[in-house]
């Protein structure tokens, strides 16, 4: 069995927020248009752990969600480019993390939210993962 992989999504929450994705209970994740944040989709698996995080408003890391399907191509565009994941949302975290206290823990310094702030779709090492769970339970 593949080991579980760990990745964050940013969305702007009025573009897309976390309480909309509790009410559509999935989504495929779309509007990608950055080689490596495509690419990191590409490598999500079923099963996957994702944390949602908002970004713009707010820059909380806010719940956590599971890849249910594989990536496909992007159905909002027909450029074979561009693919998706389908995500459902699997909890809320207790206390949403900032990107203030992300950025403070020492642990996550070398996160790609801190250095690559413009990158949608980044992996998480399980330490770093479990660490803003922890921050955030």
């Amino acid at each position: 069995m593949e080991k579980t992989q760990y990745w964050l999504v940013k969305s702007e929450p009025f573009k897309y927020s976390w309480t909309k994705f509790n009410e559509d209970k999935r989504t495929f994740w779309d509007g990608v248009r950055n080689y490596q944040a495509r690419n990191n989709l590409r490598d999500m698996r079923e099963g996957d752990l994702v944390l949602f995080y908002h970004s713009n408003e707010g820059k909380n890391v806010v719940g956590i969600a599971k890849v249910v399907k594989e990536s496909y191509q992007d159905p909002t565009t027909d450029d074979k480019n561009w693919v998706v994941v389908d995500l459902v949302p699997v909890e809320s975290l207790k206390n949403p993390v900032s990107l203030e206290q992300i950025k403070a823990e020492e642990s996550l310094k070398d996160i790609s939210l801190v250095r690559q702030g413009r990158l949608s779709v980044m992996p998480l090492k399980a330490e770093e993962f479990d660490k803003i769970l922890e921050m955030g339970s």
